[in-house]
């Protein structure tokens, strides 16, 4: 004699199911849209307006590197820019940078030091 008695699986009745497919498929179009608007517009637009400030840059502006460095653009190539980063004895202090390093560009006159 057992005390647990078997379990039979029952089937659900023809009119009442669970929710119908298009819901789950509607609910994950939904999560994307969420998503893109809060995620990957902003980080395309916030891209799109540094490549435009890289692309913008000239001989004498003063810029923020993603590293911290402040300095002046002193030469520029396709792909890396000289930055004049101090002064020691009248002799400029530069560094080759990428491009694309640059985060920041400086109102002109804020680096008066060099």
């Amino acid at each position: 004699m057992t005390l647990i008695s078997d379990a039979f699986a029952q089937t659900a009745p023809a009119g009442s199911g669970g929710e119908p497919g298009y819901m789950s498929i509607l609910f994950m179009v939904l999560i994307f849209v969420v998503f893109y608007f809060l995620l990957i517009r902003p980080q395309a637009k916030r891209q799109k307006e540094h490549k435009a400030m890289v692309d913008a840059l000239a001989k004498g502006d003063e810029v923020v590197t993603a590293g911290g460095l402040a300095g002046k653009i002193t030469e520029m190539g396709d792909q890396y820019i000289t930055l004049q980063v101090a002064s020691v004895d009248g002799k400029p202090v530069s560094l080759s940078i990428q491009r694309a390093s640059v985060q920041t560009l400086l109102p002109k006159g804020t680096l008066k030091a060099l």
